[in-house]
């Protein structure tokens, strides 16, 4: 069936496009959120009596793509992502990574209107990615991909760290420095007092 654009649809038209649809899709999303409006004689009066002013807001949209489209062309994107020895990243880079890095940097693009080679970067390096935005213009960006530096714990100080626990567990033990226990220690000590006792009693 045909239909009249109410407001500008990416995938399908903008502002005052007339366009065939499928019924359910007219019916069940394009009129109940007023996007577009039924094909009849009263609504293509109705919006051919705002035709200057849907052309108006058009130029606008022209003018403002410009705008970006300089700006885009000029701007060199940079994101650090985790990767591994070999410059290959735990993950890629999508369209919608670039859409968030973009809005950082005070860009508002949809990630549709990002358009990657493939499905994605997939390793550190320098690429580009092109940006659709009015009518038939497009922006192209520089996009360099940079490896997380990944800090790792020293081995060196996991040796030192063992000989300390082990310091620790003989001084509790309370052991001497040939591992004998203190107990028998002193048992060997009073044993060693009774052999003198008797030793002197012997001799009397």
């Amino acid at each position: 069936m045909k239909v009249i654009l109410n407001k500008d649809l990416p995938t399908l038209g903008e502002e005052g496009d007339v366009k065939d649809v499928a019924k359910g899709y007219a019916r069940n999303y394009l009129f109940p959120r007023g996007i577009a409006l039924p094909y009849t004689p009263r609504m293509v009066k109705l919006v051919e009596g705002r035709r200057a002013e849907i052309d108006a807001r058009k130029e606008q949209k022209r003018l403002d793509a410009r705008g970006i489209k300089e700006k885009l062309d000029a701007f060199e994107l940079s994101i650090t992502m985790p990767a591994g020895a070999n410059g290959k990243l735990y993950g890629a880079v999508t369209n919608q990574t670039i859409a968030d890095e973009l809005a950082k940097n005070g860009f508002q693009i949809e990630r549709k209107r990002i358009e990657l080679a493939g499905n994605g970067f997939k390793s550190v390096g320098k690429y580009k990615a092109a940006i659709k935005l009015y009518e038939n213009q497009s922006a192209e960006i520089s996009i360099t991909i940079i490896a997380q530096e990944i800090k790792t714990e020293s081995s060196s100080s996991k040796p030192a760290q063992r000989r300390n626990r082990k310091d620790e567990s003989n001084a509790e033990r309370g052991s001497r420095f040939d591992g004998r226990p203190a107990k028998k220690e002193a048992a060997l000590n009073a044993s060693d007092t009774g052999e003198k006792a008797e030793e002197t009693v012997s001799e009397k």
